[in-house]
């Protein structure tokens, strides 16, 4: 329970201790994970539209995997990407049994203010407590799990997601 409370408090100290930028509506090409597993290679899709993901993991029979991350303050959330999706295991995983959705909440870059409002209310309807969350979704948008991050990298993370 202890190493739980330490990592809210720190997400809670990084939060506090960043200034939110001002109002601001852009665009956005793609979502900094989508970005950082392009650099990498990878040939993974994050998708932000959640409405589409849940199209897309109904027409395909796959689950609906969604990574709620403060990708650019959040060090745990940076951690999982790092020790865990950003890996070939998961990677090869995810193509096969996966939509993987990306909702951000950044501090330090703007978002689009739709994608910002999506955000926002799949923080409340799943109940967001922390970062990084991650919510497992059927294929027919029902919630089957969630899960955070947990040491030992890619392997223990896709033997759970197995079971589901």
């Amino acid at each position: 329970m202890q190493p739980k409370i330490d990592r809210i408090l720190l997400c809670l100290s990084l939060a506090a201790a960043i200034p939110l930028p001002a109002e601001t509506v852009v665009t956005q090409a793609a979502p900094p994970r989508a970005a950082a597993a392009a650099e990498a290679g990878s040939t993974l899709t994050w998708q932000t539209d959640y409405s589409a993901a849940l199209a897309q993991a109904k027409a395909e029979k796959r689950k609906v995997f969604l990574f709620f991350t403060g990708s650019d303050w959040c060090s745990w959330c940076m951690r999982l990407n790092k020790e865990v999706l950003s890996t070939p295991e998961f990677a090869r995983y995810a193509k096969e049994n996966l939509v993987l959705v990306e909702l951000d909440y950044p501090k330090n870059h703007p978002q689009v203010a739709a994608l910002k409002a999506q955000n926002a209310k799949l923080a409340d309807r799943y109940k967001l407590e922390m970062y990084p969350t991650v919510v497992i979704l059927s294929s027919s948008g029902k919630k089957i799990d969630r899960l955070g991050y947990q040491e030992g990298g890619p392997e223990p993370f896709i033997a759970r997601l197995s079971k589901l």
